[in-house]
């Protein structure tokens, strides 16, 4: 049965109040120098040319050098998958304090924090929430990333054994199931892509399907059993990715009209390029015994073989028609396939992926996306992580180191 409005603002209260209890405990020290890490140069490199001191993942291939909230949670989780407790506890802080406006319970954290124009800048500055004109452009969340972080900081309280941790990443659980799903007619409790802007019409809404890896929808559905609609969501996630490439190729963005099913993105006409990218990626970590994973490496063959035909991932396809465009994607995207191409038991392909992506970043050094991607995807076939059937993060300095 479905709370009502009020019942749910009562839930979220009393779960507030909770965490507010929970947060007067002591934080946590930094990892001890003994404690298990294994040796992860990717992850290094991002640290080094990415993260600034004081936890913001800097955007580098911006001309105004900013932050999105997608930056802040993959940092999180890459922190806590390499068990590194002082990077994560200042990714955490700068995400919280300058796009939570100091409270992650409270509001979910806005999607970019930069540079503001003169007249943001004044507004900022006269609710005190611009700092020497930096502050957020825009405070609408965005859920891939709230999705990312509120797992991270429920896998990082179990495995760190920190109740603060977890609290917090149920009440934000909370709050994008509040927020940021909608009830859609035919299809199901789906997670749309933010708060606003993305319900078109009372009958149509625009969707996002590298927004729903199902090791998060999965692992939240198992963590949070109170809440039934998480299972719900693990089923529509599916359809969102299954249902989208009739040619095998994930879409950027889809819409989804009551009575007519998915349908074409009217703003990007269907292409598939730098979102849809993370699709096979998500599909290639998957356990292998996750029920959909079958379907889901089933669905997206025909990039495999387009990779096996031409050595390379294309940057962009018509999704409608299934013709790639003329240019290669970078690195990032051979990194983000070869979990993929591995899965699929190509393993001289997804070696080739690999290569690839270290030869390229040798030429020019890769930006923020390219290394997330490289991170994701390199660093899962290193065995610097895996994940269970339920979601549950395995990360290495827990199960063992690679070998080198």
């Amino acid at each position: 049965m479905r709370r009502s409005r009020t019942n749910l603002s009562r839930w979220l209260a009393a779960g507030m109040l909770a965490y507010a209890a929970l947060a007067t405990l002591p934080a946590a020290a930094a990892t001890p120098a003994d404690m298990p890490t294994c040796n992860w140069s990717d992850w290094d490199a991002f640290r080094q040319t990415l993260l600034s001191a004081d936890g913001r993942v800097i955007d580098t291939s911006t001309e105004n050098k900013v932050t999105v909230s997608e930056g802040q949670a993959y940092g999180l989780f890459f922190a806590l998958a390499a068990n590194d407790r002082p990077s994560f506890d200042k990714l955490l802080a700068w995400t919280e304090n300058n796009l939570a406006q100091g409270d992650l319970v409270s509001p979910l954290p806005a999607w970019i924090w930069g540079k503001l124009t003169p007249e943001q800048a004044a507004s900022a500055a006269q609710t005190g929430k611009a700092d020497n004109g930096w502050g957020v452009i825009d405070s609408n969340p965005a859920s891939d990333a709230d999705l990312w972080i509120a797992y991270t900081l429920l896998e990082a309280g179990r495995l760190w054994q920190e109740r603060r941790l977890t609290a917090l990443g149920t009440l934000m659980a909370r709050r994008i199931l509040r927020e940021e799903t909608a009830l859609l007619p035919g299809l199901g409790r789906t997670v749309l892509p933010g708060p606003q802007g993305f319900k078109l019409s009372e009958r149509r809404w625009r969707l996002n399907p590298s927004y729903v890896p199902m090791q998060i929808m999965r692992r939240l559905a198992a963590l949070l059993p109170e809440e039934p609609a998480w299972q719900q969501l693990a089923g529509t996630s599916a359809r969102l990715m299954l249902d989208t490439a009739p040619r095998g190729f994930s879409p950027d963005w889809v819409e989804y009209e009551t009575g007519h099913g998915f349908l074409p993105d009217a703003a990007t006409r269907g292409e598939s390029a730098y979102n849809a990218i993370r699709v096979y990626l998500w599909a290639g970590m998957l356990a292998s015994d996750e029920p959909q994973r079958s379907a889901l490496l089933r669905a997206f063959t025909p990039l495999a073989d387009y990779v096996a035909a031409k050595g390379y991932p294309p940057e962009r396809v018509d999704t409608q028609t299934g013709q790639p465009g003329p240019n290669a994607g970078n690195g990032g995207f051979s990194a983000a396939v070869a979990p993929y191409l591995a899965a699929l038991g190509r393993a001289e392909q997804a070696s080739a992926q690999v290569q690839r992506t270290r030869e390229l970043a040798q030429h020019e050094p890769p930006g923020y996306y390219t290394q997330v991607l490289t991170l994701f995807g390199l660093g899962y076939l290193d065995g610097q992580f895996r994940f269970a059937r339920d979601g549950a993060l395995m990360p290495a300095w827990k199960t063992g180191c690679p070998a080198r």
